[in-house]
């Protein structure tokens, strides 16, 4: 969705609703942690992978425009990330060239979402 389009939920108390964006999870990848359903809030700056996400569960898209919720570690090349599932049933991602990266700050399973009509 564009900016400010798209499903709108209540921001959780604790953190402040300017700049905070979330985003649902879909599919497996990422369970045990985060099931289908679950939703992940994150704030980012600017474009760019910050240091303080390498190592971290982050929101990211990559250079063709796909999002992704995956744990970033730098990749062999420079430029490049290994994006990587928690499930271990889902093979890593080596050597994606990222726009940008954001820590998720906050994880709301799915049944506690407030959605706004």
């Amino acid at each position: 969705f564009e900016k400010g389009d798209g499903p709108q939920v209540e921001c959780p108390a604790g953190l402040s609703p300017h700049g905070i964006v979330a985003v649902e999870v879909e599919g497996d990848s990422m369970e045990p942690v985060y099931s289908d359903g679950d939703l992940l809030f994150y704030t980012r700056e600017a474009l760019g992978v910050p240091d303080e996400a390498l190592g971290h569960r982050c929101v990211c898209e990559d250079a063709d425009g796909h999002a992704w919720v995956k744990q970033v570690k730098p990749g062999r090349e420079p430029g490049t990330f290994d994006l990587i599932s928690l499930n271990r049933g889902v093979d890593p991602m080596w050597g994606v060239r990222l726009k940008w990266a954001a820590r998720v700050r906050l994880h709301w399973p799915a049944e506690l979402a407030v959605r706004c009509e």
